[in-house]
């Protein structure tokens, strides 16, 4: 069902920082964290839909056989979208949501311009966030306007923005006593980044009390209300095979070169967990 934290805008060096679990049906076919060769961008690709979760524009400029000698150019436009729970079941014939990452990546417009014309009839539940190095915007389909993230530290599950889920307010606490204060030391990726990933593997799961209403049971609701979800049933009652959980963790990155007018670099890092069955 997915979570997404946000660093916007607090670090100097790290304009932005992203923390994203994708949690996805173990069957789903997806490839990993790759160039994508007919398209300028660097993310994951749902072999299904054609989509992406999370991503970056990043194109190559050079042919060449080995990877490590090829030159690639960014912009700096980035992209993540989550599915929004609340018991509306997609229809036939609605798009892919990770189609809008892949639009969002590939156009010219600005965020903001880009969320206003989005045809938010044309898809199931969804919370999308677009930036780049000077704007970044959350709209959804399901009465959130597009609307600018002010600087700060924003966390987003399968609700409305605003939403205190237990797993978002976890999430945020722990990035705050861990995390943030180490990038704030020092913003070199191995300063942070394992601890970063070690936080969105918390599987802590909420108390009965503190889960959400999403017209799902209470059983399944409590399964999905940890920041890292391990595999389980889902979905199938005549097996005890899992078929759900946390499948891919990514660390999304704008950094700095240099002072004020310097160049942004966009870096992602993702992790692949081996319970997954899907084709690669």
């Amino acid at each position: 069902m997915c979570i997404v934290a946000i660093a916007w805008q607090l670090f100097d060096e790290l304009p932005l920082v992203l923390l994203s679990n994708r949690d996805e049906f173990l069957q789903r076919p997806t490839e990993k964290l790759h160039q994508w060769p007919d398209q300028p961008i660097y993310a994951g690709r749902d072999r299904q839909s054609g989509g992406t979760w999370l991503g970056i524009h990043q194109q190559s400029l050079t042919d060449t056989v080995g990877e490590d000698d090829t030159i690639y150019q960014q912009n700096g436009r980035w992209a993540a979208v989550l599915n929004f729970r609340d018991g509306v079941q997609a229809s036939a014939n609605e798009r892919s949501r990770g189609e809008l990452v892949k639009r969002f990546l590939t156009s010219t417009l600005s965020p903001m311009a880009f969320a206003r014309q989005i045809d938010l009839r044309n898809y199931a539940g969804f919370n999308l966030i677009v930036g780049d190095a000077r704007q970044a915007v959350i709209v959804n389909n399901r009465g959130h306007a597009p609307t600018p993230l002010h600087t700060g530290l924003h966390v987003i599950s399968n609700g409305q923005p605003e939403d205190s889920w237990f797993k978002t307010e976890r999430l945020r606490g722990r990035l705050r006593q861990e995390v943030l204060p180490l990038i704030a030391e020092d913003s070199a990726a191995s300063y942070w980044q394992a601890a970063a990933f070690n936080v969105l593997s918390d599987n802590t799961k909420a108390p009965d009390d503190q889960l959400p209403d999403t017209g799902m049971s209470t059983e399944l609701e409590q399964t999905l209300s940890s920041v890292y979800i391990e595999p389980v049933s889902f979905g199938n009652a005549d097996t005890s095979k899992p078929t759900y959980g946390t499948r891919t963790q990514s660390i999304l990155t704008l950094s700095k070169n240099g002072g004020v007018d310097s160049e942004i670099t966009a870096h992602i890092v993702s992790r692949e967990y081996p319970h997954s069955v899907a084709s690669e």
